[in-house]
């Protein structure tokens, strides 16, 4: 690999580092009892507090000016002024540390750590004076230079998407606002386990290798295990494995799993994403969209003090109750056909008119989801609840108590996206196992998303589960909702990415 000019130069100052008996990565441990925000918001020179601290960081800035000069680094909270003398940190004869080390061969990016106290400049600037530093660690790639006015405004922010999403650790140092995204992401999850919680829900874990994919209509992902010599899929849903434990006794499980779909990747899709899943014994699709609309209103609330999100151009509201509609009536409001009663040709027709591609493989069910995610999806921004599906589109899902083929399922739709999918769970073992016998008929066609027949899960079934909903909730996109961002790379710490050539 060649070097650049700035990275031969680095490499060069550690040896020369090396030489002055310093290790430029010393052991490990070094006592930090400090950080910058606390201190920039909390220090008193009244108080005459923070007299013997020491803090850790990256170094963002220098000026160097004689035997005292000034630097800036950079921890988890912020940045803070350092300020530096020679003299103090050097009090022998000895002034290697400083003339040496400090002036000559520390560059942006190397991290340190200081001990001294915090005073106010005389330009008014909260800084820590320095009485000792230590190299904690030498950086041996030069930073992209990001710079910070004395209004605390950003210039030459990096912004190429394919620097800050490969390198991810990069962006985090140059643009310390983006660690607000991923803190905010935790609030949420940590928001969610909150809320179950106090409920006395379970959390619970489930195989990520398993022989059949289901659980959802999803291309997998197939690896093979060499011990046993069988394909294994990673797992597309965790679905059947958390009514397994339903039908076990258990009478709420949660679970927040990473799936994988080998599908396209775009703003709002990567093959690994998180998803949460809860199924909650005794009750049905109208309790949890009750549920739901009381989690979300929370987590908004949690994050913000109010049930109002921004997002882009618009401002959701979170507030109880959403609104519904039948995703029938939502496609005959939006195209002006009523696809009630239609059969598979006469859907295609329609598809036809609305100039939407499908493809010969593609049933009812399939049909009906594209008329719907082409003309319908991206007028539903508020929350919104599409309910009430074709059969043909939920093979997991109880029948419509009063609405002939139809089931009780809902879409939870937000900001023009699917967020939720929910069901009052199919737990009749002979229909199941019809619903999956139809599913091989269309991957018999080339419908290679089609749901695989689960002997062990239909096995299950007959020992019989309880009536119950459950619901799985999109984690990625919910953040990108909850934080105002329109890209899933954007609330992924490392998304999926071609890989790079050396």
């Amino acid at each position: 690999m060649e070097l650049t000019e700035q990275e031969i130069f680095r490499r060069n100052a550690a040896e020369e580092i090396r030489k002055l008996g310093i290790d430029p990565y010393p052991a490990a441990q070094y006592e930090v009892n400090a950080n910058a925000a606390d201190i920039l918001a909390n220090f008193e020179r009244e108080k005459g507090d923070y007299q013997d601290i020491s803090i850790a960081g990256r170094i963002m800035g220098r000026r160097i000016m004689g035997n005292a000069s000034f630097a800036e680094i950079q921890d988890q909270t912020g940045r803070i002024q350092l300020y530096i003398k020679r003299d103090e940190i050097c009090p022998g004869d000895d002034k290697t540390i400083y003339n040496t080390l400090f002036k000559k061969l520390l560059d942006i990016g190397d991290i340190i750590g200081v001990k001294g106290y915090v005073f106010i400049t005389n330009t008014g600037t909260i800084s820590v004076h320095v009485t000792s530093l230590t190299l904690l660690c030498k950086s041996l790639r030069p930073l992209p230079v990001v710079k910070i006015d004395s209004e605390g405004k950003a210039h030459d922010v990096v912004s190429d998407p394919e620097l800050r999403y490969r390198q991810r650790y990069v962006d985090l140092i140059v643009n310390p606002q983006v660690k607000n995204v991923f803190k905010q992401r935790a609030q949420i999850i940590s928001s969610m386990r909150n809320f179950f919680n106090e409920r006395g829900y379970l959390e619970v874990e489930t195989p990520i290798l398993q022989s059949i994919p289901g659980g959802a209509t999803a291309k997998p992902f197939i690896t093979h295990h060499n011990a046993l010599d069988i394909p294994l899929y990673m797992r597309i849903a965790n679905e059947l494995y958390l009514k397994r434990l339903i039908v076990g006794g258990f009478d709420a499980v949660y679970e927040f799993a990473k799936d994988f779909r080998n599908e396209g990747m775009d703003r709002t899709h990567n093959p690994e994403f998180t998803q949460m899943e809860i199924y909650v014994a005794y009750k049905d699709y109208e309790w949890m969209m009750q549920m739901t609309e009381e989690l979300l209103e929370k987590i908004a609330i949690d994050l913000y003090g109010t049930s109002i999100v921004p997002c882009g151009d618009h401002t959701l509201d979170f507030k109880r109750p959403f609104q519904r509609i039948g995703i029938l009536d939502a496609i005959k409001e939006h195209t002006g056909d009523d696809v009630a009663n239609m059969d598979e040709d006469e859907l295609r027709k329609v598809c036809q008119k609305h100039n939407i591609h499908v493809e010969a493989s593609m049933g009812k069910g399939k049909l009906i989801d594209e008329l719907f995610s082409a003309k319908c999806e991206k007028h539903y921004v508020q929350p919104t609840f599409i309910m009430d599906y074709p059969v043909e589109m939920s093979p997991l899902t109880k029948k419509h108590r009063s609405k002939p083929g139809l089931v009780e399922r809902f879409e939870l739709m937000v900001n023009g996206k699917e967020l939720a999918n929910a069901y009052s769970e199919l737990n009749d073992p002979v229909e199941q196992r019809l619903r999956f016998e139809e599913q091989m008929k269309l991957a018999a066609r080339g419908d290679d998303e089609a749901m695989t027949i689960d002997n062990d899960f239909l096995r299950a079934l007959e020992y019989g589960m309880p009536p119950c909903s459950g619901i799985g909730i999109g984690i990625d996109r919910l953040a990108m909702l909850m934080t105002n961002n329109a890209s899933i790379q954007d609330v992924l710490f490392f998304p999926q990415m071609r890989p790079e050539t050396f």
